[in-house]
């Protein structure tokens, strides 16, 4: 997708100029366990045009490699940006995204085979699987054959009602329960589990009704590994982030952390790149959640979507303080 960002705190209508880069949460994800010192790749297809170059240069630049990536179409799906500050929070307005290459593909653009052998790991959204069924059946073929070859399904659950529309979670739960049927890693938090799986509980408070729903999830898609994050906004707008780790029928926690956000997009594909990092590395469940919920803390400190810190700094920023400029 292509970032398009109104310069400072204004609105839209009050702009002259914007900045763009290129993005969504396959790019983040693949940038950000490049720079843990993995080889990743991006499975999508991109104008053939000015614009498509422009897209694959940025690619490049990120660390992302483009074996798996397709040229056709003439579009690219776009999202604008507004700043949110103080008690106005930050606007998000896409657009163009179903008439984009990626959306359009056709049924044979990738040789799913191929990518399964050649591969060990695969991250899905629940941002591509609200687009269409066309989407829908490139990732479901894509992930049967990665399950088949052996290789490890990441899913992502990240509902997002715009994009679903009316009736919405009805619409969604049937494409959901596929996933989790593939997925060894989830990504998602009792919001999911309440609202698109329409999972019942008679707690309230949202730390018992994780406790009581995201066992249940695993037990019911026998996932290995579920994560996520709570997050409060402060009164000095700052935001308080705690990560968990459900594994071996166990929660881990990591630390409270409170910092200042710069730009929140994107932060969560820090988190999720951070456990899946954690994962391969076979770090334990605390390592492993602390990790993330830093990388995802990191992310929030720097413009753009994609995270671009390296490991060196993740671990740097678990057990520092900010301290003066690194000279």
């Amino acid at each position: 997708m292509m970032r398009l960002q109104v310069p400072g705190y204004e609105l839209l209508t009050q702009a002259s100029s914007l900045n763009y880069s290129f993005s969504g949460t396959g790019v983040n994800v693949s940038s950000a366990l490049s720079r843990f010192g993995h080889e990743g790749y991006l499975v999508s297809r991109i104008p053939s045009n000015p614009l498509g170059d422009a897209a694959e240069s940025y690619l490049r630049k990120l660390g992302i490699s483009q074996s798996f990536l397709s040229r056709g179409g003439s579009y690219l799906g776009m999202y604008f940006l507004e700043n949110g500050f103080g008690a106005r929070p930050g606007r998000v307005t896409y657009t163009n995204r179903q008439e984009s290459s990626f959306n359009t593909a056709p049924e044979d653009t990738y040789d799913v085979d191929h990518i399964a052998r050649n591969i060990d790991m695969i991250h899905f959204c629940g941002i591509t699987l609200a687009m269409n069924d066309n989407v829908r059946n490139h990732m479901k073929s894509l992930a049967r054959a990665v399950k088949t070859n052996g290789g490890t399904v990441v899913f992502d659950c990240n509902y997002r009602p715009t994009h679903w529309r009316d009736g919405g979670y009805a619409k969604a739960k049937p494409h959901y329960e596929e996933m989790l049927g593939l997925a060894d890693i989830v990504m998602m938090n009792e919001k999911d589990a309440m609202l698109t799986l329409g999972m019942p509980t008679d707690k309230c408070e949202r730390q018992e009704q994780l406790m009581d729903l995201i066992p249940a999830v695993a037990k019911k898609y026998q996932i290995s590994v579920i994560a996520g994050t709570h997050r409060s906004i402060n009164g000095d707008n700052t935001h308080s982030l705690k990560g968990f780790m459900y594994k071996n029928q166990s929660f881990t926690f990591s630390e409270l952390l409170t910092f200042s956000v710069y730009d929140r997009i994107g932060a969560g594909d820090a988190y999720t790149s951070g456990i899946i990092h954690g994962e391969v590395e076979q770090f334990t469940p605390k390592q492993t959640v602390d990790f993330a919920a830093a990388a995802s803390m990191l992310a929030h400190t720097i413009v753009g979507d994609t995270p671009m810190s390296s490991v060196g700094e993740v671990f740097r920023a678990m057990t520092e303080r900010v301290g003066d400029v690194e000279r």
